[in-house]
């Protein structure tokens, strides 16, 4: 049976991306994307609801977020939804990210700075 597992999001980082690079030397770098849903009430107010997305860009990609991403910056990221687990106090506790694939810088840029980069597929390390 066919399936996907793509997740696209538009948002604004939360905070500056963080890189290290893992035991066999690949980057990876972390920052967190705040996505605000916005309506009106049936009472005519206005309401917004944020969601923070974790997000993990690997190699070149990885880069070039590190590079340019700063807090607060608009993008579009396309990736998939991953799970992973950890040990907390002798409890299995899960949380979900997004692996991004693809990213658009959506604020006005400098001519330097590129548009848009798209990450090869590639293994990655957990």
């Amino acid at each position: 049976m066919p399936s996907l597992n793509r997740v696209q999001l538009i948002g604004r980082l939360g905070k500056d991306p963080e890189s290290r690079f893992t035991p066999t030397g690949k980057q990876v770098t972390n920052f967190s994307l705040a996505v605000s849903n916005r309506w009106k009430s049936a009472q005519g107010e206005s309401k917004e609801h944020t969601e923070w997305v974790n997000l993990e860009a690997w190699g070149r990609l990885g880069e070039i977020c590190n590079q340019y991403l700063h807090k607060g910056s608009l993008i579009f990221i396309e990736g998939r939804l991953k799970t992973d687990k950890y040990e907390d106090k002798g409890e299995t506790k899960y949380f979900t990210k997004v692996v991004a694939l693809q990213m658009q810088m959506l604020d006005k840029k400098p001519e330097e700075e590129p548009a848009a980069v798209e990450e090869e597929p590639a293994e990655y390390e957990a």
